[in-house]
């Protein structure tokens, strides 16, 4: 059984797609005005281990992420930087794209640009004024609030304040009121336009996310996540506009993470705690070290994210590096042992670290059974009682757990024979104490990229493939 906690109920639900086998899901993406920062990046991990877990069960994954690409701040920033809406925006989204790959996550299955959706959006407004859930006034185009009585059902907000008349033209808002807000923008001199029924104008951002999430998933969708900071008014407007359109329900489960935190403060340029990914890169900090860091804590927590929580993180992934190298390094070496039986036993760890994800993302629990075997399996190796199907059984268990948690460990799947050759030259050379041969070979074995791993006294030297920031630096 999967079980997720359902913003909308305020409750643990279990999950049953709409259509057995599949799941809609839709995750609002980058508005594309700056190099996303770390707080995003918690949200967009999170999203990546929901669909890693949902395909691991089996379920065919129809992922849409949009890029908001036309809204106040990516007008503002084209503006401040003399460029058109097209040049500024194209360069922010191919740093985004390039930030999911270094995170090792996987792209979605349709990523639309608000700009190329705007037909939708206008046809979306269209029903909506017909069905008078939505007025033109000086030249633009807003959203009743009042003729939706369900609203403030998603954020549980206590909306008083429902004006009839009172507007709001900002894409964003913290009032705690139900004031109209704006679906078409009426043109302004120094914005970028689009002909429309109502004039030339632009679309609102609430308008853009219902538009291109019914375009390409449908009416209704499993489900919809984003950060918390997006419940309301954003998310709170997605099901208004698009629930009055239709008369279907929008979403079955709202899904959203909590908040980052940097050094225990919310994140701000003054307090010196602001980080994009690209700033922790340039730090020296390895990519999965820092994905494993915005993962490891349950994503309805509270994320605290500390250089000492990044050192934690880096000693995990490094773990699990070695254990899958050593294995790797085994497969290729004879091995005499009666072996240890660890294909039934790791076969039940993945049930278990299943099981967990399966009780609302429970990432801790998962993790916690990973980290249990890779010490088991550690231990075996020092003991030299793994046989080959012990080390098959090893190597097929990390290969899955990347899977699933999405760390990149397992992506080498075999050593290159010059490699095997150099390891072999470099073992035999240090039993004969031909220092100078061996120190010859591991200086090869780095020029082709991989790095000497030396046992205790007795224990048979490996390699591993050097590709995170900490082995580069070696």
């Amino acid at each position: 059984m999967i079980q997720f906690h359902n913003t909308l109920s305020g409750k643990l639900e279990e999950f049953k797609p709409l259509k057995d086998g599949e799941v809609t899901f839709y995750a609002c993406g980058p508005t594309v005005y700056n190099y996303a920062h770390i707080g995003n990046f918690r949200t967009f991990v999170f999203e990546d281990l929901l669909r890693r877990f949902l395909e691991f069960k089996g379920l065919k994954v129809k992922h849409v992420m949009n890029v908001t690409d036309v809204d106040d701040k990516t007008i503002a920033g084209a503006n401040r930087e003399k460029k058109t809406l097209s040049v500024y925006t194209a360069y922010y989204t191919e740093a985004f794209q390039q930030d999911l790959q270094t995170l090792n996550m996987l792209s979605p299955v349709i990523q639309p640009y608000a700009t190329q959706e705007i037909p939708a959006m206008q046809r979306l407004i269209q029903t909506l004024i017909e069905k008078g859930v939505a007025y033109e006034a000086d030249g633009s185009v807003y959203y009743r609030v009042t003729a939706f009585p369900q609203y403030g059902k998603l954020s549980k907000k206590k909306l008083e304040g429902n004006i009839e008349g009172a507007r709001v033209d900002v894409d964003e808002y913290d009032k705690e009121q139900g004031a109209d807000f704006v679906l078409w923008k009426k043109a302004k001199e120094d914005e970028p336009s689009w002909d429309s029924p109502w004039g030339k104008g632009r679309p609102g951002w609430h308008i853009e996310c219902s538009a291109m999430c019914m375009r390409h998933l449908g009416e209704t969708i499993d489900i919809h996540a984003g950060g918390e900071d997006l419940v309301f008014p954003h998310h709170e407007n997605e099901i208004a506009q698009s629930e009055a359109a239709t008369g279907k329900p929008f979403v079955k489960y709202w899904l959203h993470a909590k908040h980052l935190l940097a050094n225990g403060e919310k994140m701000s340029k003054s307090k010196g705690n602001f980080f994009t990914l690209r700033d922790l890169l340039a730090k020296g900090y390895d990519p999965m070290a820092i994905r494993y860091a915005l993962l490891a804590v349950h994503y309805r927590h509270s994320l605290n994210f500390t250089f000492d929580g990044l050192k934690e993180a880096r000693e995990v992934i490094e773990k699990l590096d070695n254990c899958y190298f050593q294995c790797l390094s085994i497969s290729n070496i004879s091995v005499e042992s009666a072996g240890v039986g660890l294909t039934q036993k790791l076969s039940l760890a993945l049930d278990k670290m299943t099981e967990a994800l399966g009780r609302d993302l429970n990432i801790a629990e998962a993790v916690a059974v990973l980290l249990e075997e890779i010490t088991l399996i550690n231990a075996a190796i020092a003991k030299k009682t793994l046989d080959a199907e012990d080390v098959k059984s090893v190597l097929s268990f990390i290969q899955e757990t990347d899977r699933l948690l999405g760390f990149d460990i397992a992506s080498v799947h075999f050593i290159p024979e010059n490699v095997k050759t150099a390891l072999e030259q470099y073992s035999e050379a240090r039993k004969t104490r031909d220092f100078v041969k061996s120190d010859l070979m591991r200086h090869k074995i780095v020029q082709l990229g991989w790095l000497v791993k030396d046992g205790r006294p007795g224990e048979s030297s490996t390699v591993k493939k050097a590709r995170r920031a900490w082995d580069i630096k070696k």
